[in-house]
């Protein structure tokens, strides 16, 4: 590889990394999209399977294998460190620690969610990277269109799918949120595929 491309698979796997531990923060908050509820970070985490997609495009399916493992390390690197940031007594003149814990902390349940999350992405990232890679081969590395939303499509219903089985199985109806999500999910999937074109022809002519 040259230096810039280098340069910017180093950069592709920030944002990839980046977009994975964001996408786990801002899933605090549950946003309203008309009459479908999703967590926050549902865009933050798509942006990961055109990441992955591009990289595998241009670097091939080892590279992205090994962005996927690298997300999952630090994604059980960052967990580790907010709990052990949610343990720490306060400093007893600040007066944050309420909202503090009511993001970060390990409230009832949130283990499981923990949990689900991780099965989930290792699952489905795992898939993406090997249907990429399939449809490749079956399409002669042609219709990138079609290799790209046929691998994240699936994709991204395994991962919701073992998401919310894991983590609201018995809590909450699950249909609905299932639904909900992996509408939005594979709206932003299908926008998407202008991107990694994009990223892809940029990336060659270097």
């Amino acid at each position: 590889m040259s230096k810039d491309k280098d340069f910017i698979f180093i950069c592709f796997c920030s944002v990839f990394i980046g977009s994975l531990v964001i996408s786990g923060v801002l899933a605090s908050k549950i946003i309203a999209l008309g009459e479908i509820y999703v967590p926050a970070g549902v865009l933050a985490y798509a942006v990961t399977f055109t990441m992955t997609d591009t990289i595998g495009e241009v670097w091939g399916k080892k590279y992205a294998q090994q962005v996927v493992i690298a997300g999952l390390l630090t994604l059980i690197v960052v967990l580790l460190l907010i709990y052990l940031a949610v343990i720490l007594p306060a400093a007893p003149f600040w007066e944050g620690e309420e909202a503090f814990q009511r993001i970060l902390g390990m409230r009832q349940g949130a283990l499981r969610i923990i949990v689900a999350s991780i099965v989930a992405y290792s699952i489905s990232q795992y898939h993406d990277v090997w249907a990429f890679h399939f449809w490749r081969k079956i399409t002669h590395e042609r219709h990138l269109w079609l290799r790209n939303n046929a691998s994240t499509l699936v994709s991204q219903a395994i991962d919701t799918f073992l998401f919310i089985m894991l983590a609201f199985y018995g809590v909450v109806p699950i249909l609905p949120l299932i639904l909900g999500q992996y509408l939005i999910k594979a709206c932003v999937a299908l926008l998407d595929t202008p991107l990694v074109y994009l990223l892809v022809n940029f990336v060659r002519k270097k």
